[in-house]
């Protein structure tokens, strides 16, 4: 029995997640990473394919130009969603023991004093960058779009 606690302990732990470390077990750090910041500090004219690969990630689009130079797309589209929702019996309630239900003061049938409310937002964003490369493989020009709705 003794060994049977711990485990029972971490299960019901285990369960008592924040939302941040919710969400960081969603996504690689890689996807999560990519920002307007990031390309703005991070990618510069004259800077190696390979380094652009190592900060961003893998495109999600890879073509040439009528040169045969490649050019290099990421498309990246997230959505965050918020909410909150409450409910309970309001002050009433918790003096006469009521949170919902058909139970009336003292017990006896009546009004109850059941109440809830809730929200929701999402908000959608996107984020795409385009990196031009030169012979070489070396960033010639890069541009970048965002957009929240």
């Amino acid at each position: 029995m003794v060994l049977g606690l711990p485990l029972v302990v971490s299960l019901l732990l285990s369960g008592c997640m924040t939302a941040a470390q919710h969400q960081q077990s969603l996504h690689s750090a890689q996807e999560r990473k990519m920002t307007v910041g990031v390309v703005q500090k991070e990618i510069r004219k004259g800077m190696a394919g390979s380094e652009v690969a190592e900060i961003l990630g893998s495109p999600n689009i890879v073509t040439t130009d009528e040169q045969g130079r490649e050019v290099w797309v990421y498309d990246k589209i997230s959505t965050d969603v918020s909410y909150s929702r409450s409910s309970g019996g309001g002050v009433i309630g918790l003096l006469f023991g009521v949170v919902g239900g058909s139970g009336g003061i003292g017990g006896m049938p009546g009004a109850s004093f059941d109440k809830s409310a809730g929200a929701e937002s999402k908000t959608q964003r996107t984020l795409t960058v385009v990196i031009k490369f030169d012979k070489e493989m070396k960033v010639r020009d890069f541009a970048y779009h965002s957009s929240s709705f």
